[in-house]
C-alpha cells in the first residue's frame, strides 16, 4: 500500500493492520433522539476505504463480531385494506429503502408490524386487532411529517395530538391511542432489550425490531397489551415512513369505535 506522506518509506503488512486495528477501536456511539431508538455510527467500512485496503484482504480483529446475511423477508400476511374511501390528504404513499438483501417497502413493514403485534396480543390471551386503512393513513401521515420536519413526538409543533390528526379526517374512534418508533435500516443500532447491536437490512426484521421497541417499553408495552387504563382496541392502523438517509418512522395508532 502507498504512504500518504511524500517522501515517507513503505510500511510493512503488520504495520498497516495495526493501524487498522486501532482506527476500528475508535467507533463512536450516537445517541439518537427519542425514548424507544438508540444508534451506533459505525466507521470502520470508510475508514478501510479511506486507506486503500481491500476487504477481501483485511483480517478481522478478534473480537469485532462479522454478521452473516440474513434471509429475505419471506410473504407477510396482508394487513388489509389499502385504499380506503377516506384517506389523511398528507399521506405519503409508499415508501422504501434498498440494502445489500432487498428492497424495504414501508406497506410490507407494516404488514408485519401489524401481524407482529397480534402475534403478540395472542400470546397474552387477546383478539387480534382489525386493520384499518384510514387509521394507517393518519398514521402514515404523522410519519412522514415527523421525518420532514425533523422532530419526534405525539404531538405536532402546531399543538395537535394524535386524536386531533384523526379527527380531522374522520370521526368514528370514541377513543384514540398511538405508539410511536424512531431507528434506522442498514446501518448498526442498538437492542432495545440488551447492550448489544443489531443491524435491520429486511422488512420483516425491521418490523420486528419495532414491536420489540414498544414490548420492551412500559407505556408502549400498556397500549399493545390494553393493560392499566388503556381501552380495548377494536381496530389498529400502522403508517411507516422510509427516508433516504435510513431513518425510519413509525406511527401505530389504536382504535375504540362508537
Amino acid at each position: 500500500m502507498r504512504d500518504r506522506r511524500p517522501g515517507a518509506e513503505t510500511r510493512d503488512e503488520t504495520s498497516e493492520r495495526a493501524v487498522v486495528r486501532s482506527v476500528l477501536r475508535l467507533l463512536v456511539a450516537v445517541a439518537l433522539i427519542g425514548a424507544l431508538a438508540f444508534g451506533t455510527a459505525m466507521v470502520a467500512p470508510s475508514v478501510l476505504d479511506d486507506l486503500g485496503i481491500d476487504s477481501n484482504d483485511f483480517e478481522v480483529p478478534n473480537g469485532v463480531d462479522v454478521e452473516s446475511d440474513p434471509t429475505p423477508s419471506s410473504d407477510p400476511p396482508p394487513a388489509g385494506e389499502r385504499e380506503p374511501d377516506v384517506t389523511d390528504p398528507d399521506d405519503p404513499g409508499t415508501s422504501s429503502y434498498e440494502t445489500d438483501v432487498e428492497t424495504v417497502d414501508s406497506e410490507t413493514v407494516e404488514d408485519f408490524v401489524h401481524a407482529e403485534v397480534n402475534d403478540r396480543r395472542a400470546e397474552h390471551g387477546l383478539e387480534p386487532l382489525e386493520w384499518d386503512g384510514t387509521v394507517a393513513s393518519v398514521s402514515r401521515a404523522h410519519s412522514d411529517d415527523m421525518a420532514q420536519r425533523e422532530y419526534f413526538d405525539h404531538v405536532t409543533p402546531e399543538g395537535e395530538a394524535p386524536m386531533d390528526r384523526f379527527q380531522d379526517v374522520d370521526n368514528y374512534c370514541r377513543g384514540y391511542g398511538e405508539n410511536i418508533a424512531l431507528t434506522y435500516i442498514d446501518r448498526p443500532v442498538q437492542d432495545s432489550a440488551s447492550d448489544d447491536t443489531i443491524h435491520y437490512r429486511t422488512a420483516e426484521g425491521l418490523a420486528e425490531g419495532l414491536v420489540d421497541q414498544w414490548m420492551n417499553s412500559t407505556d408502549h408495552r400498556q397500549a399493545i397489551l390494553e393493560e392499566g387504563d388503556t381501552p380495548d382496541w377494536d381496530r389498529g392502523g400502522v403508517g411507516v415512513y422510509l427516508t433516504d438517509d435510513g431513518e425510519v418512522y413509525a406511527s401505530h395508532n389504536f382504535c375504540l369505535e362508537w
